[in-house]
């Protein structure tokens, strides 16, 4: 069994409205409260973290399920969307919604287009996000796969 091991070190000025500092190896931004929950709005903040989260870890399972799958990529990208649910004062992420547009070559097949399809749903269901999140966050897919015209 291997364990990895990351580290964040978070700074904050104490107060609902204020600013504050996230740094781990390679993240080095400013945190505070959304415009959305009546915050300054300045650098990046949970629900945006949350959702960087799940989508980064969606997309890069999906490019190597593709990849060690040997189907003929031509291109392919993310929009992912989180909704937040306020309920008598109370915030709750609901739902991410991931839309990947995944591309193949024009010389796949219609067999390589299926086996693509069968990984986009597969990829969710490995990445270690969305199982830290599963029975929390309904996570919802809207894809788009094709085969590029000629």
């Amino acid at each position: 069994m291997a364990l990895h091991h990351f580290h964040l070190k978070a700074d904050w000025p104490g107060g609902r409205d204020n600013v504050g500092y996230i740094e781990s190896d390679k993240l080095k931004t400013k945190i505070s409260i959304p415009k959305e929950m009546n915050g300054p709005d300045i650098g990046t903040n949970p629900d945006e973290m949350l959702l960087g989260a799940a989508a980064t870890c969606y997309i890069i399972s999906l490019a190597a399920l593709i990849e060690r799958a040997a189907l003929p990529l031509k291109e392919m990208d993310m929009q992912s969307e989180g909704i937040v649910d306020v309920t008598d004062g109370v915030f709750t992420y609901q739902t991410i919604i991931h839309k990947p547009r995944v591309v193949l070559k024009a010389d796949a097949t219609d067999k390589d287009l299926k086996q693509l399809n069968r990984l986009v749903d597969k990829a969710e269901k490995s990445c270690m996000i969305s199982k830290a999140i599963q029975g929390n966050v309904e996570l919802q897919m809207q894809a788009d796969t094709s085969i590029a015209a000629e």
